[in-house]
C-alpha cells in the first residue's frame, strides 16, 4: 500500500479525482507508533489536556494529568499487539464538502460537522425522544433524571433527516432511530415512512423490544413503514443481567421479539443483538450470546457488542473492576467459542480498500468506514448447513485481498489505465481464496461471484442473497472521560443529527462536551409541563 505524508492537524487537504474528493488515504496513525502523545479531556473539568499512550504489561494504557485535578490512568486495550494490528490497517477519510462549521480549530468543542472531521456519516442516529418505557440505570438519556422531555416533532425530524441526506460528497444512507425508547414516539411509523421516502437504504431502530413484544401488529406495521433492522438491546441469557442493568426481568421479552419477527412473512426485518458488556457482570456470556444468535440466524443477522462506557465520576477500583476493552472481548470469545480466535478480528477501517475501489470504478464516492482503528472490531464467518461457522480469515487471505484491491484502486484513480478493473478485482478475489481451508460448499468461483456483485451495484444490495450464508459479529467501544482520545472523535463515523441542523460525532454528543444536554435543553419542555399536557404515562 502507498504511504502518505502526515497531514497538518488543522486542515483537510482536498485531493481531487475527476472532480470529487477521493475516499481515503493511508492513515498518519500508522507511522506514529506507541508511545505517543494525543489530546484528551480531564474527567473532572473536561478541559483539553495532553495524554500519553504507552505500553505496560502487554496492554495499551493512557496516562494524563490535569493541573487542577491530578493524574488519571486507564487501560485502552488489554492486548497491545491486537491494537498494533488494528492500527496497521487504519485509513483516514477526506471529510465532508459542506461542513456547517468552517475554520474550526478546537475539537471537540466546535461541532457541527466541522472542517476538522475526517469521516462522513456512515450511520446516523436520530433521537426521537428521551422518554422511555424502562428506567435503566446505565442509560445515556432519561427524562426522569433530566427533568425535561425532548421529543422532536415530525417536522423537526424531517429537517434532521434532510440535513443527513444533504451531506456531501456522500449523503447519509443509514439511519438509526434512538432515544430514550424511539418506538413510543407518537409519529414513529410516519417517521419510518419519511426516512424511506427520502432515500435512506438502511433504516434501523435501537429498541428495548417492549412495544414489539407487547403490542400486536407493531412489528408488521413498522416493516410496512420502512424498517429494515431491529437493533435489539440484549444484555445476556441470564435474567439477573436485566434486573441489574435495566431494573426488571426482560429475557422473555427479548426472546418474544425474535419469535414475533420470525412469524412475519419474508422479506422481513432482521435483528442485530446489542449487548452492553461489563467485566464481572456478563463478560462470561459473550460466547453464549453469539451461539444464541447463530441458532436464530434466520432472523438474527449479527451481534454488535458494546463494552461499557463509564459515565460520571468513577473510582480507580471501579474502573479496574468494570473496564472491558475490545481485546478483552476477543480474548473471552476465543475462550468461550473455540472456532473464533483473536486473529479473526479486524478493525472497522480494514474494509476501506473495498470502498475505495467501488468508489473509483463508479466515479462517485461511496460509504467508507474510515473510523479510528481503536473504535471497533469485527469478524465475518461463513455458516455451513452443518458444523461450526468458519471465520473468513481461515479460507481467504484477507490482508492480501485488501492490499490488492487498494493497489488496484490507486492505479485506476491515478492513471485511468487499469483496463477491465472489475475483471481484475474478480481475479483478485479468486487468487486470495484458500481452497484447501474453505468450507465444503464454498468455492473460489462462488465466493468471487458473490462479493463482486457489489462492484456492479456499488452498495450492499448486490450481495443480499449471497449474504444470508454469512454472519457478522462486531464490537464498538464508545469512549468515556477516562479513555477519551480526540483523534477518535475526529474520525467518528456514527453521528447524531440535531433539530438545529447540526451533525455531531457520537462520542462528543454523549461524552466530553456532551452536546446531548445542550441540544435537548434547547428543544425540550419541562417534565412537569409535559405531565400536565399528557399525563404521567410514558415517563
Amino acid at each position: 500500500m502507498e504511504e502518505v505524508k502526515a497531514r497538518d492537524d488543522k486542515t483537510i487537504p482536498k485531493k481531487v479525482y475527476n472532480g470529487m474528493d477521493i475516499v481515503a488515504t493511508v492513515s498518519e496513525l500508522r507511522s506514529k507508533g506507541i508511545p505517543r502523545e494525543t489530546q484528551s479531556l480531564c474527567p473532572e473539568c473536561r478541559q483539553i489536556i495532553t495524554a500519553t499512550l504507552f505500553e505496560s504489561d502487554g496492554a495499551l494504557m493512557m496516562k494524563k494529568e490535569c493541573a487542577e485535578h491530578g493524574e488519571f490512568e486507564d487501560v485502552i486495550w488489554s492486548d497491545i499487539d491486537m491494537y498494533r494490528k488494528a492500527e496497521s490497517f487504519s485509513f483516514d477519510g477526506m471529510g465532508i464538502e459542506n461542513p456547517a462549521i468552517e475554520g474550526a480549530t478546537n475539537c471537540p468543542f466546535e461541532c457541527g460537522m466541522c472542517n476538522l472531521h475526517y469521516t462522513h456519516t456512515c450511520l446516523a442516529n436520530v433521537d426521537l425522544t428521551n422518554r422511555c418505557n424502562l428506567k435503566c440505570p446505565i442509560c445515556f438519556a432519561n427524562a426522569n433524571d433530566a427533568g425535561y422531555v425532548f421529543e422532536p416533532t415530525f417536522e423537526q425530524v424531517g429537517t434532521m433527516l434532510r440535513t443527513l441526506r444533504d451531506e456531501r460528497p456522500v449523503p447519509a444512507h443509514a439511519v438509526q432511530f434512538s432515544g430514550g425508547e424511539p418506538t413510543i414516539h407518537p409519529d414513529f411509523f410516519k417517521i419510518l415512512a419519511m426516512a424511506r421516502d427520502m432515500g435512506f437504504s438502511q433504516i434501523q431502530v435501537a429498541t428495548n423490544g417492549l412495544k414489539i413484544a407487547q403490542e400486536p401488529g407493531f412489528a408488521a406495521k413498522a416493516w410496512e413503514s420502512g424498517l429494515h433492522t431491529i437493533y435489539l438491546q440484549f444484555d445476556g441469557l441470564r435474567e439477573e443481567n436485566y434486573i441489574q442493568a435495566r431494573g426488571r426481568p426482560l429475557l422473555a421479552i427479548k426472546k418474544k421479539v425474535v419469535e414475533i419477527i420470525r412469524e412475519l412473512p419474508r422479506p422481513r426485518p432482521s435483528i442485530v443483538l446489542v449487548p452492553t458488556v461489563a467485566q464481572g457482570i456478563n463478560d462470561d456470556q459473550v460466547g453464549d450470546i453469539l451461539r444464541y444468535a447463530l441458532e436464530n440466524r434466520d432472523v438474527i443477522r449479527g451481534v454488535n457488542f458494546q463494552p461499557i462506557s463509564l459515565s460520571g465520576r468513577v473510582s480507580v477500583e471501579e474502573r479496574r473492576n468494570l473496564r472491558f476493552t475490545l481485546s478483552d472481548l476477543a480474548q473471552r470469545m476465543e475462550e468461550q467459542v473455540g472456532w473464533l480466535a483473536k486473529d479473526d478480528w479486524f478493525p472497522v477501517p480494514f474494509v476501506v480498500p473495498l470502498s475505495k475501489f467501488v468508489s473509483v470504478i463508479h466515479d462517485e464516492p461511496k460509504v467508507s468506514f474510515t473510523t479510528h482503528p481503536g473504535c471497533g472490531l469485527a469478524s465475518f464467518m461463513y455458516v455451513p448447513d452443518e458444523g461450526d461457522p468458519v471465520p473468513i480469515t481461515r479460507f481467504v487471505d484477507v490482508k492480501g485481498l485488501m492490499n490488492d484491491l487498494w493497489d488496484l484502486a490507486v492505479k485506476v484513480e491515478q492513471s485511468k489505465r487499469a483496463y477491465f478493473p472489475k475483471a481484475r478485482a474478480y481475479n483478485i478475489l479468486r487468487k486470495r481464496f484458500k481452497k484447501k481451508s474453505a468450507p465444503e460448499n464454498l468455492s473460489a468461483t462462488s465466493f468471487a461471484r458473490g462479493i463482486s456483485k457489489i462492484f456492479d451495484t456499488g452498495d450492499k444490495s448486490g450481495v443480499a442473497d449471497f449474504a444470508w450464508k454469512w454472519f457478522y459479529v462486531g464490537a464498538m467501544h464508545f469512549m468515556d472521560l477516562y479513555n477519551y482520545d480526540i483523534e477518535r472523535v475526529k474520525r467518528c463515523a456514527i453521528h447524531y443529527a440535531t433539530p438545529d441542523g447540526k451533525i455531531i460525532p457520537f462520542c462528543a454528543y454523549n461524552t466530553g462536551p456532551v452536546y446531548r444536554e445542550e441540544v435537548e435543553k434547547k428543544f425540550s419542555i419541562p417534565l412537569d409541563e409535559w405531565r400536565k399536557r399528557h399525563g404521567s404515562d410514558g415517563i
